[in-house]
């Protein structure tokens, strides 16, 4: 029977997939400025901790509107070698963001970074520190791979590589919003997707993710410093 189900993630689990990943997003402004007005600190570890949940909310809905095994989402084994080319892949990630961002800023000015509460929160302590670390550098990435590359890489990928990887990435750079990390979520999303393309599994494109993503924490501990400027 469940050879009538179809091998890779569909229109259907793109759609419901992103809708409840933003229905969860809405629960933000109420824990921060329309809400509990939360301690600068602590709201940089709830929204960086809610990045994470909100993409795995959205990839339990998509898998669940149809019965599949995980491997149609790429949730599956792979070897220690592409775990490396994966980590390998975000550093070269990280970089390229680098001078991405650096081109956009100096061709249109535009330098809105969202990452601001990230460095309050990454600056507050050690432990929010290494909860930090675990947000941006495990958490998100688990979620975020899920559903973006789990869920809408795997599903475009029906029309092409080309297709499938650019479109995804897109898709991933504007629920980031009109900012500076738009960019920078295409280029990973890009890389991650490859990843997850060639490896036939999600996991070397977390290993992207999370290697770009210990930049920021990396960062505020070795300068101490404790915003984006």
């Amino acid at each position: 029977m469940s050879s009538t189900f179809p091998a890779r993630p569909g229109w259907p689990e793109i759609v419901v997939g992103l809708l409840a990943m933003a229905a969860a997003t809405a629960v933000l402004p109420f824990l921060g400025p329309l809400g509990l007005e939360l301690d600068a600190v602590v709201y940089g570890l709830t929204l960086a901790a809610w990045s994470g949940i909100v993409c795995l909310v959205g990839f339990a809905a998509a898998a669940l509107i149809r019965v599949r095994s995980w491997g149609a989402f790429g949730v599956r084994r792979t070897t220690w070698r592409w775990m490396g080319i994966g980590a390998a892949a975000g550093v070269i990630a990280f970089v390229l963001k680098g001078v991405v961002n650096y081109a956009v800023i100096t061709l249109t000015g535009f330098d809105a970074n969202p990452q601001g509460p990230y460095y309050d929160a990454a600056g507050g302590g050690v432990l929010p520190l290494i909860l930090t670390f675990a947000f941006l550098a495990v958490l998100t990435p688990i979620g975020e791979e899920f559903l973006f590359r789990g869920v809408v890489t795997n599903a475009l990928l029906r029309y092409g590589p080309v297709v499938g990887v650019l479109s995804s990435s897109a898709i991933f750079a504007l629920f980031h919003g009109v900012n500076i990390a738009m960019t920078t979520a295409f280029v990973v999303g890009v890389i991650a997707a490859e990843a997850m393309r060639r490896s036939g599994s999600i996991w070397p494109a977390v290993a992207v993710h999370t290697v770009h993503n210990m930049g920021l924490p990396l960062f505020v501990l070795i300068t101490g410093t404790t915003g984006p400027g």
